[in-house]
């Protein structure tokens, strides 16, 4: 996922957080719940994408029955644990850093992805769905907990919320039987959300097999706020192809640093007005480490996040625009400039545009499902995100073309204040606390108030996904 500006908490008591009914006993994470999460916490689950091939060993099938044990003293059984097929990840929508990491044929097998039900088989719109990724970004250190604050790689992006996620199952159960035979649960606790990979071999195999919800929330940071939108995002690499020279003569070769150096600054004052619904980041730019030569290859890559299909190929196209606008101001402003003169001269032939990443799905929710929101705002008593706040990337992507669905991400904390994808990660009991509430408080009022025509739809391929004696935890060491 991407960072999202910094933004005020809002009070817990406040009353736009105070629910139309609490639950009798507010959700709370128990000591035993603590625990799992320091386990959790203490389990390195940084994937190859984040550690490299060299980096220490991702536990994600640990940290994957850790948390099925502790999910099935809930009654949470397992449907799947394991990896995709490795046809997953071959095709144009995955990543070119997946793809060729998925070269090693160990790289699909360290990271399994879990999915648990609660419940019998019901159809998919008497099912909510919640996602959650066991797998963080690198950097790790020993987890601690001093009786307020959990610190460690993960804590709120996203181990903390899964454990949350439990505690809150666990409330709404005593408060509501209902909740496990009218109404089921599916939990995916997913590998492969950091690193670049997009959910590509987490997620998406998981929702293309069917294990999704009428109602699907996805356990991310939002400050207790339901977002009903996902950006996607693309990465595109500017390439200079070029001939070195001696630093006696440079005007013998291309200058690719001086070239790419003002692509990258054409690019970031023009392109980003043109991007109507994303951002721009202009980001790594390379040549070489040396002073005396003039390097004539290099590179410059982007990543341009959009909110829908169109936007994304919009996005596309003024890319393409303006970077033949740049090498065009380029070759006229130093055409003069004899050490430039060849650069300008040939510096649209050796110039080129690569994608590395296009073509993947973004969210949007908003109306999609109006007795959705009416349940999470005015059964359940949560706070929408803001229509005019920019949204941010993560899995949620893959529900887009999901029917007969609603999505939404919901989480606690920030991705900022909280120190997501940087040292000091930490989250707050308080904030779990209230998390498992509001969890127990959606699962609730999604018992006592479902969609239209609730109990009538067709049954989820979901429930059928598993092979034959998938109840069987299938979770034996790798």
């Amino acid at each position: 996922m991407v960072d999202v500006p910094a933004r005020p908490p809002v009070p817990a008591g406040s009353a736009a957080h105070s629910p139309p009914a609490a639950l009798p006993v507010p959700a709370r994470l128990t000591p035993a719940d603590h625990d799992l999460l320091l386990d959790l916490l203490g389990t390195p689950t940084a994937g190859p994408l984040e550690t490299g091939p060299d980096g220490p060993a991702v536990r994600l099938w640990e940290a994957g029955r850790a948390y099925a044990v502790a999910a099935a003293t809930l009654g949470l059984r397992v449907l799947h644990h394991a990896p995709p097929d490795p046809a997953a990840l071959r095709r144009d929508d995955v990543p070119l850093t997946v793809r060729e990491a998925a070269l090693d044929e160990t790289f699909l097998v360290r990271q399994p992805s879990l999915v648990l039900r609660l419940g019998p088989e019901l159809p998919r719109q008497d099912t909510v769905m919640f996602n959650v990724h066991l797998d963080t970004v690198a950097g790790w250190w020993p987890a601690r907990f001093d009786g307020r604050r959990f610190t460690g790689r993960g804590a709120v992006d996203a181990k903390g919320p899964a454990v949350a996620l439990l505690a809150g199952i666990r409330a709404a159960r005593a408060v509501e039987p209902a909740l496990g035979s009218r109404v089921g649960v599916l939990v995916q606790a997913v590998a492969g959300e950091e690193g670049g990979a997009m959910g590509t071999f987490g997620t998406r195999p998981l929702v293309e097999d069917g294990f999704t919800g009428g109602l699907n929330l996805f356990c991310e940071p939002t400050g207790h706020r339901f977002l009903p939108r996902s950006t996607a995002s693309m990465t595109a690499v500017v390439r200079v192809e070029g001939e070195d020279a001696v630093d006696d003569r440079p005007a013998a070769g291309h200058n690719a640093t001086v070239l790419l150096g003002h692509i990258s600054h054409y690019l970031a004052r023009a392109l980003p007005p043109r991007i109507g619904d994303g951002r721009v980041c202009v980001a790594g730019l390379h040549t070489g480490e040396r002073h005396n030569r003039v390097y004539g290859t290099g590179r410059l890559l982007l990543n341009l996040s959009y909110g829908s299909r169109s936007a994304g190929r919009a996005a596309e196209a003024a890319l393409e625009q303006t970077l033949r606008e740049a090498l065009a101001d380029f070759s006229s402003g130093v055409a003069g400039t004899p050490d430039l003169a060849r650069t300008a001269a040939d510096a649209t032939r050796i110039t080129s545009l690569h994608w590395h990443k296009r073509g993947l799905p973004a969210l949007d929710g908003r109306g999609r499902a109006p007795w959705a929101e009416e349940l999470l705002e005015r059964h359940a008593g949560l706070v929408r995100w803001p229509d005019e706040e920019p949204a941010f990337t993560c899995d949620a992507i893959w529900m887009a073309d999901v029917p007969d669905s609603y999505t939404a991400v919901f989480g606690p904390g920030d991705l900022d204040t909280n120190h997501a994808h940087a040292a000091g990660e930490y989250v707050d009991l308080d904030d779990l606390d209230r998390y498992a509430d509001e969890i127990a408080r959606v699962l609730v009022a999604r018992v006592r108030h479902g969609p239209p025509g609730d109990g009538a739809g067709e049954p989820s391929d979901a429930h059928s996904a598993a092979v034959p004696g998938a109840a069987a935890d299938r979770i034996a060491p790798r």
